[in-house]
């Protein structure tokens, strides 16, 4: 049952799609937003930084014929809205033709009910800025108290955002939904030899509260991540097996979700194009594609055409499945949507909801005893993929890894590969999912030579600035 806040921003986007077809629109859609963030930071026990703020706009798309275009405003004044709608008439006017523009088939349409997937909290809208700083102080006294050598911190930053979205499409269909999204971050400073200071982090993030890690449990392993880094060395170049933690992991995943998508698949930057049904990765690697989890960061009833929200199995045991597409994507090539439609400002694209690498059965730690001699990855800087031909390149720091221990902290480092190859040579999988952001995955292993390949694919090199 819609609460007054989404019929109060359904009432407004059904005002705006008659007033546009109205005034000689064929087709008109509306998505709008209302909502509030908070971020109270904590640096050395003391109040750094508080900002709230709230925001309202609306997006309009509009088509005359196969002529598009978009506007979008914060002014909700009658005067605000007469503008919003003129202009996005002038610019479809203005506009090139495009024989496949148009809005979603009516076929597709999701219809009520739509799934409850409980994605707010009211309880995260109840945390103010007192209560918000005081969680921040509490995770980073935690970190601090854990260790004398930790007597400096970058601060503790607790951020929590609320908001509530209707979209109504003159093709007839109405939808609203309200989410929430908290998270807590803790970022301990400590000097290693010769001055040289080593930071750490830790965080938790949940959309309900009560599902957020304790503060102190937070701070301490913060304190943990930093207090490791001591010591830190480089490497020989080299080739060897690489376990990346995590949260390093779901940035590898993350590259190949944007290599995935409509846009990059019909304008050719995608490696990707054309494997549909060729393997993309070792047989561990599933990957979903699932906005119909319960409370998890990018679940979503229906996507940003009104299609349905569904479960797309990606990548499974290796092989590819399927892209994921809106239906413009779609028909550009000759494909059927997937309910991938992400909408903002009222450009709608292809995109990613849960996107997930599906754990395997043993334990981060089993998966690093039972590799000889590697390194773990638990951080990786820059951005160097051709998403083109899959070349990657990236800055990076962890531990090497000496009979199934973790030993000594390495830095300054940088891994070079290939995504497709990267991905094929995946010989372990952990676990350790833990669904604190929209794309996930466990621990896992590079550790496996890829077909055709005569050696462990990831080069290790001495990382040089500029």
């Amino acid at each position: 049952m819609a609460t007054s806040d989404e019929k109060r921003l359904i009432d407004l986007a059904t005002d705006i799609v008659e007033r546009a077809t109205a005034a000689g629109a064929d087709v008109a859609e509306v998505s709008a937003r209302a909502g509030w963030e908070l971020s109270a930071k904590i640096r050395l026990g003391e109040p750094e930084m508080v900002e709230e703020a709230g925001h309202r706009s609306v997006a309009l798309r509009v088509m005359k014929g196969k002529q598009m275009a978009l506007t979008s405003t914060s002014d909700m004044s009658d005067i605000g809205l007469k503008r919003l709608i003129d202009d996005a008439l002038d610019l479809a006017d203005l506009s090139e033709s495009d024989p496949l523009q148009g809005p979603a088939d009516p076929e597709l349409l999701a219809e009520p009910p739509l799934p409850e997937l409980d994605l707010f909290d009211e309880s995260v809208s109840a945390v103010d800025s007192a209560s918000a700083l005081e969680i921040a102080k509490r995770a980073e006294a935690a970190a601090l108290a854990y260790d004398d050598r930790l007597t400096l911190s970058e601060g503790a930053t607790f951020t929590r955002v609320t908001g509530t979205t209707a979209m109504v499409l003159s093709s007839g269909f109405t939808g609203s939904q309200r989410g929430s999204y908290a998270s807590l971050v803790v970022s301990p400073v400590t000097e290693d030899e010769g001055g040289k200071k080593r930071r750490g982090f830790y965080w938790t993030a949940r959309r309900h509260l009560e599902e957020l890690e304790e503060p102190e449990a937070v701070g301490e392993e913060a304190a943990r991540r930093t207090l490791r880094q001591l010591g830190a060395r480089k490497i020989e170049t080299g080739e060897l097996p690489v376990v990346f933690d995590p949260d390093v992991a779901r940035t590898v995943i993350g590259t190949l979700a944007g290599c995935l998508t409509g846009g990059a698949l019909w304008r050719k930057s995608s490696y990707l194009v054309d494997r549909i049904g060729t393997d993309v990765a070792s047989d561990l690697v599933t990957i979903i594609d699932d906005p119909l989890i319960a409370r998890a960061p990018g679940s979503r009833p229906y996507d940003g055409e009104g299609l349905p929200s569904r479960r797309n199995t990606v990548v499974s045991s290796g092989k590819l499945e399927t892209y994921l597409l809106d239906c413009y994507a779609a028909r550009k090539l000759e494909l059927k949507p997937t309910g991938s439609a992400t909408r903002s400002g009222g450009s709608i694209g292809s995109g990613t909801s849960n996107f997930i690498l599906q754990p395997g059965k043993i334990s981060r730690d089993e998966l690093i005893a039972s590799t000889a001699r590697g390194i773990y990855v638990t951080e990786m800087m820059g951005f160097g993929f051709n998403s083109v031909t899959g070349d990657y390149s990236r800055g990076a720091s962890g531990f090497m890894i000496e009979d199934g221990k973790l030993t000594f902290p390495i830095s300054e480092i940088t891994i070079s590969s290939n995504l497709d190859t990267m991905l094929k040579s995946i010989d372990a999988v952990a676990s350790d999912l833990d669904l604190k952001t929209s794309t996930a995955s466990p621990t896992f292993r590079n550790g496996r030579p890829a077909e055709r390949a005569s050696h462990m694919l990831d080069r290790f090199t001495p990382f040089r600035r500029a």
